[in-house]
């Protein structure tokens, strides 16, 4: 485990370059997504120091903690909480899903911390105490 934890704190020294797409500054359509500069007078592809790096293997995190969290968690997405049985607390985290409403999400927290879980993303779902709606009763009695 110890050696888990430094490969994460190396991961996050680790200063990697954005690799941003070619032209993503000049049109507005383009996605931010890595696509491969293939133009026979491409710069970037030819390998300008000021033009973006290329995305290379000797960028990549180290296997052993490659897709883990920060936390040093393995990350399980969770949508019901009937899929949180036979997840090991020590490694892994629960992730909900974003499509997943506040009532059931609710009872995937509450489940979660019963199995001693660790929720990435949990939200605090206690509802702020609302102020009384009056009834026509006691509207006509102020009046």
């Amino acid at each position: 485990m110890d050696n888990t934890r430094r490969l994460i704190r190396v991961r996050a020294r680790h200063n990697k370059p954005a690799f941003k797409r070619r032209g993503l500054h000049r049109k507005s359509r383009l996605e931010d997504v890595w696509r491969r500069p293939r133009g026979l007078h491409n710069k970037q592809r030819r390998q300008f120091k000021a033009k973006g790096a290329l995305p290379r293997p000797g960028y990549g995190s180290p296997a052993a903690i490659r897709g883990m969290h920060p936390s040093g968690y393995e990350e399980v997405r969770v949508f019901t909480p009937a899929e949180l049985a036979g997840l090991n607390p020590e490694v892994q985290a629960v992730r909900i899903g974003g499509s997943v409403g506040n009532r059931k999400r609710g009872e995937i927290q509450t489940r979660a911390m019963e199995l001693g879980l660790k929720v990435l993303n949990a939200k605090d779902l206690t509802r702020a105490v609302e102020a009384p709606v009056k009834t026509e009763e006691e509207v006509s009695e102020d009046e």
